[in-house]
């Protein structure tokens, strides 16, 4: 059974619904990455040195990454002497296998959860601008279309307009938002909604925090009172300390990610905006690089297209246009 084929068949079980969701929310990326790809393909027959340099280049301008785009590229020469690959079309599911690969690694891409009766808290970090009070009203949304009981507490006091975006979330998706007035302490309205969260026996809390501060209170120090908090009054969260990063921004959400990562303790990543830019190679540089892995994607603005990052899915969406004629030449083949 060809890779593709396996990959088709892994994925079926899954629904059409979010397999389209990934297919329309990757298509910038598919038409910049994959045709390239595939134009180069078409155009050198054979693998060789000016080959494999182009892949490279394709593969950085897709924001795979330098570092990560010599490592596939090694190990694409070791594949094609192995199975002894002369043809170049013969490389494209050895592609698809190999990225599939560095986008799983050993991570889970399920959220974390409290114990059944407890609260789970989710704490959100993020330079502003990058879509983090959208995606805490997305989540807020998704949890609740799956049954729970959900609280969003306003921890950004400092950027003007943000208690009021999340308060307009939590209209949009009814749910609650606890909060206090601009400028306050953000460790001081995240312990009231710890409290609430308490009182109602809700079964999840969503702190949002602040991207930048506009006193000299370093933001670091910031966030690890917010940590002390919620863990003296919750010692086993939060569950997840998750950074969202806007994938438009493709290197630069790299550099943030190095940054945020070695000093708050994140958990896993939020990628926002992935319709929106023809980059979405930054995924596979972010997961190689960082060893962090990617908990959620948001594949488009609709309030449902907020999804649970899937590698097989990712990669799925990425090559469906290869998939298809490969599947069409297997049908084409006489049977022996």
């Amino acid at each position: 059974m060809s890779f593709f084929k396996k990959l088709k068949e892994s994925i079926a079980s899954k629904t059409e619904a979010v397999t389209s969701v990934f297919k329309e929310g990757l298509s910038k990326t598919r038409t910049a990455f994959v045709e390239k790809v595939e134009e180069l393909i078409t155009r050198r027959k054979k693998i060789d040195e000016e080959f494999y340099e182009e892949l490279e280049e394709i593969l950085i301008g897709a924001d795979v990454g330098v570092t990560t785009v010599m490592e596939l590229i090694d190990e694409l020469r070791v594949e094609v002497k192995k199975r002894k690959i002369e043809d170049a079309a013969d490389l494209q599911p050895v592609l698809s296998e190999k990225l599939i690969g560095l986008l799983k690694g050993d991570d889970h891409a399920e959220l974390m959860e409290a114990p059944r009766g407890d609260i789970t808290v989710y704490l959100f970090v993020g330079v502003n601008g990058v879509g983090k009070t959208t995606s805490i009203g997305k989540l807020a949304h998704k949890l609740k279309s799956e049954g729970k009981s959900v609280l969003m507490a306003a921890g950004d006091t400092f950027r003007a307009g943000a208690i009021e975006q999340l308060e307009v979330w939590g209209q949009r998706v009814g749910v609650d938002v606890i909060k206090q007035s601009s400028g306050a302490d953000p460790a001081a309205v995240i312990y009231d909604a710890v409290q609430a969260a308490k009182q109602r026996n809700v079964d999840v809390l969503l702190c949002d925090t602040a991207g930048r501060l506009q006193n000299k209170t370093n933001l670091m120090e910031e966030l690890n009172k917010i940590f002390r908090v919620i863990q003296r009054e919750l010692p086993n969260a939060p569950h997840e300390v998750l950074l969202v990063l806007d994938a438009t921004t493709g290197q630069n959400a790299l550099s943030q990610a190095k940054l945020f990562g070695e000093k708050s303790g994140v958990t896993g990543l939020v990628l926002t905006k992935l319709d929106g830019t023809a980059k979405g190679g930054i995924v596979v540089a972010i997961r190689n690089e960082l060893n962090l892995p990617v908990k959620l994607v948001g594949l488009g603005e609709g309030m449902g297209d907020l999804q649970q990052f899937d590698s097989e899915q990712f990669v799925h969406a990425l090559f469906a246009g290869l998939i298809e004629s490969s599947e069409q030449q297997e049908e084409e083949q006489p049977q022996a």
